[in-house]
């Protein structure tokens, strides 16, 4: 069983920037593929960036480039750097586990809120 625990969100105006945190229980992180994902008010719940073990990250569109995905190993810890802050970007952000390369998260953290004013 992996628990995850986010940490870091609040409000920014737009154009700011924040960074997200989410740390993971067990001893197998490292062997982990994290994601990061978002859902806003009355929408679905859609990816943001997912980090691999060796450390390959893949990213949606709509945040490339102005989001960052890392993960410290030592730490169980995955990160999310956000920057150039737009209103839309507003919603709860999860972290998410997976012990799979591929396929579903297995495990999920309660989320964090991101306001973003204009």
């Amino acid at each position: 069983q992996v628990q995850l625990v986010e940490s870091g969100g609040g409000l920014v105006q737009a154009g700011g920037s924040l960074k997200l945190s989410c740390v993971a229980s067990g001893r197998t992180f490292s062997n982990y593929r994290m994601g990061w994902f978002r859902q806003a008010p009355g929408k679905e719940r859609e990816f943001v960036a997912a980090i691999y073990g060796n450390a390959v990250t893949y990213y949606s569109d709509s945040v490339k480039g102005r989001f960052t995905i890392s993960r410290d190993n030592a730490k169980n810890t995955v990160y999310l750097q956000m920057s150039s802050l737009k209103p839309e970007d507003t919603a709860v952000y999860s972290c998410a586990a997976a012990s799979s390369g591929f396929g579903k998260y297995d495990y999920w953290g309660q989320g964090t809120q991101v306001t973003v004013s204009s």
